[in-house]
């Protein structure tokens, strides 16, 4: 595509660690160039430690790979790509991402007809071909309660928990929020908007955006021709205990810019009466020295240190440490 000209879809690719991941992400990706008047492709590697980047560019020249120096997280990397593509259909799809023929015609085309729509989502599935929740109700909290105290799955499964229905995910539907896993946005909305905060360092950005769209007047839509197999949270498992900590993080500072103080007191009181009870659970039935269960225990422990009256925002020494281990990161060393 001669950057001279503007194509009508740019798509975006935020990598960490994905080298495995990115060219089964990539090929479907550009295997629809001939669908739309047009189509660019941008990696942002997020100071992957992996060889991401040198695997798009020798397998996928044509893509433009932006290198950060530095991990910025899943929002701020994507802004980095949207603040230079040009096309008219702004479409983020993750990594662990492989999306089906028609995908990106099908947002297209959406935009094209639907001109109050500001952002759309499309249908997923994991990677076994089970189904996946792709478009949300806003939370409420009710659904921080339901996070950790289920009380049964048909709740689990109704509005009251920020669901839709299943069988609306064949049809065309207006929607609270999609997921960033696959999600367009419309060039004209994205200006006005700005893209992502890049306070969130992970997690709940779609959520801000979507409601920031919203609040512009913009429509966010569910579009079934869009379709993709999300293989879900590959590049974050070597930290799962950092991962946690980073969404109850973006979820305390999404509360505190939508929801009114007394919702954002009892929001906190909620998460940690409930990580509370997950850790003490944990170490109830839970094998004591067992590396997992600690782990895990730590991560909720975290967590409450996060929404209690200190507000701490770093995980614990503990935490840091064994992901240190994990991700082969060298030891820092700290002050006490």
């Amino acid at each position: 595509m001669d950057r001279m000209t503007s194509p009508a879809v740019s798509v975006v690719v935020v990598a960490y660690n994905s080298a495995d991941w990115l060219p089964r992400c990539l090929a479907p990706v550009l295997a629809q160039a001939g669908d739309v008047d047009g189509i660019e492709v941008f990696v942002v590697d997020n100071a992957s430690p992996d060889d991401s980047g040198m695997v798009v560019r020798r397998a996928f020249p044509e893509v433009h790979v932006i290198d950060s120096p530095r991990n910025l997280g899943f929002g701020a990397g994507c802004n980095l790509a949207l603040a230079t593509a040009t096309g008219r259909t702004l479409v983020l799809v993750n990594p662990d991402c492989e999306i089906a023929p028609g995908t990106l015609r099908a947002f297209d085309d959406h935009f094209a007809t639907h001109r109050a729509a500001g952002a759309a989502g499309g249908r997923l599935s994991y990677g076994d071909g089970s189904f996946q929740d792709a478009a949300f109700r806003f939370p409420t909290l009710a659904q921080v309660f339901l996070d950790f105290f289920p009380m049964n799955w048909r709740l689990a499964r109704s509005a009251i928990n920020g669901r839709y229905s299943r069988a609306l995910d064949a049809t065309a539907f207006r929607c609270d929020v999609v997921l960033g896993a696959l999600m367009a946005v419309r060039r004209a909305a994205y200006l006005e908007t700005g893209g992502f905060d890049p306070a969130y360092f992970m997690y709940v950005e779609e959520v801000d955006w979507c409601r920031r769209l919203r609040g512009r007047g913009w429509e966010v839509w569910h579009v079934p021709g869009a379709v993709a197999t999300h293989h879900g949270g590959q590049s974050t498992r070597t930290v799962a205990g950092r991962m946690f900590l980073e969404l109850h993080r973006s979820r305390l500072r999404y509360y505190r810019r939508h929801w009114s103080p007394l919702a954002v007191a009892a929001a906190r009181v909620l998460t940690w009466a409930g990580c509370r009870a997950r850790a003490r659970h944990l170490l109830r039935s839970g094998d004591p020295a067992d590396l997992a269960v600690v782990a895990q225990v730590d991560a909720c422990r975290d967590v409450m240190r996060l929404v209690g009256p200190f507000g701490a925002t770093s995980p614990s020494p503990a935490t840091q440490a064994r992901e240190d281990i994990a991700t082969g990161a060298p030891p820092v060393a700290r002050d006490g």
